[in-house]
Formats: C-alpha cells, sequence, structure tokens
C-alpha cells in the first residue's frame, strides 16, 4: 500500500505529519514514489486564516482528482473545526486535531472494510499531551520535536485555541528522551516547536517553564544544536535568556511574534504585551546574544487600524530591525471576535498596507544581511546545488559556499558578501 501527504500551516504540522508518516510505516504503508499508484492520499490541513482553509480545501480537491480511486483521509485543524464541510468534499476519513494514532488505525479500518470514519472530539477535553516520535522527513537534516500543545491566549483574530484547545506539555524527562534518540541518529538541528511554547508546563505538576524544557533538551542533544520554535514576548526575561545561553546550544535565532507595533491594534488584537514590552525582550536577546537574529509577523489591515496606526507599526518595525518578517493582509476568519468587529478595511487597502510593511522587511532584512559580512557562522548544510552547498547558519540566515558534499555537515563559514538575500562565504 502507498501512501501521499500534502501539509498545510504551521511546524506543528510539519511535525505531525512526520510523526504520522512513521505510524502509517509501522503500520505496513510506504510513500509513493514519482508516477506510483497511490492507495492512500492524507491532507494534514490549517485553519489559521480562512485563505488557509480555502486552501486545505483545494488540496483535497486537487489530490481527489489526481489520484482517482485512493482513499482520501483528512486530519489537522481546519478538518477539527469544519469536518461536516471536510465531509462533503466526498473523502473516507476526517478527524481533527488530535490522536494521530487513532486517525493511522482509521485509516487502515477504512481501507480494510471499505467505509467512511469520522472522529472529531471537543479539543477543551484534551488533559494530556499525546506523545508523538521525534523525527523528521526522510532526507531532511534536521529534527523536529513538539514539546507542547494548545493555546488559551484567544487573541481575537485567531481560531486556534478553538481548534487545539488548552495548554499541554511534554514533561521535561519525556523532551530529553526524544532527543537523545534523535541525537543518535545523527541529526545536527533539533526545531523545539508547539501551538505556544511560551506556556509550556504550566500544566504539569509540579509546574515548570519552557526553560526548564530547553535545558533538558540541551543536555540530552549530543552534538545537535537546538533551534527554538515562535515565541511569545513576555517569555523573555533576564533569567530565560541567562538560562538559555548557559546552555550553549540555542542557535541565535528568535522569532517573537508581534503582530503589530501599534499598541491600540495589540489591544484590539487581545494580544498581552505592548510595544514598551515587545522592545523590551528584543533588547534582552540581544544583550545575552550579540547578533542574533531576529524575526516577528504582522498582520497588516487590522479591523479598525487607522493610517496612524499603521505608520506606528512601520515606525517600529524600523526601531527593532528585525533579520526577517513574515508579513500577513489581515485574513477574516469566522468565529473569531475580530470578523465581528466594526471598521473592517476594504481589500485594497489590506494589500496596500501588506506592501508597504514589506517594504520595511525588506530593508531590514538587507541591513541584517550587511551586519553578517566579515563575520564567520557556524553553518548547517542542507542541500546541494551544482558545486555549491546551501544551509541555514545558527541565525537562520542562507548561506552558500562553493564547494560540494557538505550536506549533513556543520561547517564555520566566513561570510564574503551577499546575493539574492543570500550570504555567501568561504568555509573558515
Amino acid at each position: 500500500m502507498k501512501y501521499k501527504i500534502q501539509t498545510l500551516g504551521c511546524k506543528v504540522n510539519q511535525f505531525e505529519t512526520q510523526a504520522l508518516e512513521t505510524m502509517l510505516q509501522t503500520r505496513g504503508l510506504t510513500p509513493a514514489g514519482e508516477g506510483e499508484t497511490v492507495d492512500v492520499v492524507v491532507v494534514n490541513t490549517c485553519a489559521v486564516t480562512a485563505e488557509s482553509g480555502r486552501k486545505s480545501r483545494q488540496a483535497v480537491r486537487h489530490l481527489e482528482n489526481e489520484n482517482p480511486g485512493a482513499l482520501v483521509a483528512v486530519c489537522g485543524c481546519y478538518a477539527q473545526i469544519a469536518a461536516d464541510d471536510v465531509a462533503t468534499l466526498g473523502v473516507s476519513v476526517v478527524h481533527g486535531s488530535g490522536d494521530k494514532e487513532r486517525f493511522a488505525d482509521d485509516i487502515l479500518a477504512a481501507l480494510r472494510e471499505k467505509k467512511t470514519i469520522e472522529f472529531t472530539d471537543d479539543p477543551f477535553d484534551r488533559r494530556v499531551m499525546e506523545e508523538l516520535p521525534g523525527g523528521a522527513v526522510d532526507g531532511r537534516t534536521r529534527a523536529m520535536l513538539k514539546i507542547e500543545d494548545g493555546c488559551v491566549n484567544f487573541c481575537s483574530y485567531c481560531v486556534i485555541p478553538y481548534a487545539r484547545g488548552r495548554v499541554r506539555s511534554l514533561p521535561p524527562v519525556r523532551c530529553a528522551a526524544q532527543t537523545e534518540k534523535l541525537a543518535g541518529k545523527g541529526f545536527r538541528e533539533l526545531v523545539v516547536t508547539g501551538i505556544e511554547i511560551a506556556s509550556y508546563g504550566r500544566d504539569l505538576e509540579p509546574t515548570c517553564t519552557l526553560a526548564d524544557a530547553v535545558e533538558a533538551i540541551a543536555r540530552a542533544s549530543g552534538d545537535m544544536r537546538v533551534r527554538l520554535g515562535s515565541l511569545e514576548p513576555t517569555v523573555v526575561t533576564e533569567d530565560f535568556c541567562e538560562r538559555l545561553k548557559a546552555t550553549g546550544k540555542v542557535c541565535d535565532h528568535f522569532h517573537l511574534s508581534l503582530q503589530s507595533g501599534c499598541d491600540e491594534t495589540l489591544k484590539a488584537m487581545n494580544r498581552k504585551y505592548d510595544t514598551a514590552r515587545f522592545y523590551e525582550s528584543v533588547c534582552l536577546l540581544r544583550e545575552h546574544f550579540p547578533d542574533c537574529g531576529i524575526t516577528a509577523d504582522v498582520i497588516a489591515g487590522f479591523p479598525g487600524e487607522t493610517e496612524e496606526n499603521h505608520s506606528a507599526t512601520l515606525a517600529f518595525l524600523k526601531k527593532c530591525g528585525f533579520s526577517a518578517i513574515h508579513v500577513f493582509p489581515y485574513s477574516k476568519r469566522p468565529g473569531t471576535k475580530a470578523a465581528e468587529m466594526p471598521d473592517h478595511l476594504p481589500n485594497a487597502v489590506k494589500v496596500r498596507r501588506a506592501a508597504e510593511v514589506q517594504a520595511v522587511a525588506d530593508e531590514t532584512e538587507e541591513a541584517y544581511l550587511q551586519s553578517c559580512v566579515g563575520k564567520t557562522l557556524s553553518v548547517l548544510f542542507e542541500r546541494e546545488d551544482g558545486e555549491m552547498s546551501i544551509g541555514h547558519a545558527d541565525n537562520y540566515t542562507t548561506v552558500c559556499v562553493h564547494k560540494g558534499h557538505l550536506r549533513k555537515l556543520v561547517e564555520n563559514v566566513k561570510i564574503t558578501g551577499i546575493i539574492n538575500k543570500m550570504l555567501v562565504g568561504k568555509i573558515v
């Protein structure tokens, strides 16, 4: 039996897909090669925006048409909050965002018994995190480890708490055990991920923090460096930075969830910080991790955002000097408080503002790349292009060198220039 999986959305979905692949393979299924007949198609969906939902439905239809006769199974956040809509697409198995072991079993049951199966639960009833095997999709040089699920921040634009439920954490001892296994498999980098890892440990007895988990992971990481997923800025304190720095393993890159550089807009978004607190986090990280890359997300054109609010965001982005910014025009998501807010902006305004944010993003990224020239960076090489080896530095910049056969190796590279937003250099 051959399967094919398409994944939409965040690193958590990517992690859960590779875990699901492990489960399917232990049940006798194998990934389909190019041109091979596919018996099972799986779509792991995303619901973070209305556009994500549309793309999830589109992916299901496309794979159904591309693989006639294959069993189609759908899981993930969009399937969790819109199971009835997914069922209308004619799929055989519909699951939500939890219980991947049962999802794998139900795929086999549907194949064996030629029946349709639908299973979704109330995510707020989940109390214990499902421990899934850490690892990577075949061929990847870095592994992922999901240490947390769920979110209770209830940002006004976000539906994810309703798709994932309350915070559940993988105990530090289990984080360490999984890390040790991955280190033994030869991975050189571990990406620590979750839905909202800043809330890690608040559900455990006794309670603990993200820093506790990172320390446990670092002790078990062997030759792997450790990269953190997206952080809420309020988790960044003096103690947090000191403890991460002391491990000697944490990469010089931090992704802080910003969304807006205007206090009025942040309040409307129900974010738990203001720009002063956010900037404090930026300064703390740069104090303890000099020259680190700091990236962020920004939503342009939130309901009620004025031109003055937008201008404040642009100024704040320049002040922070991010190494990269992910820019999203606001997308109305049914089921969120923001969807019911007054003063939604015309699409043309949202597109223009997103373009203006992107222009600032390009400017700050260029300045950060220029600041890397002349420095020596540690690079994990991931792919080759002719005589070029390409990978990511610990600050998450893309680096290439004119030397082949470096894939899966970590080398120190003296940066000599920039080509098309890519750093170039020579092995030290």
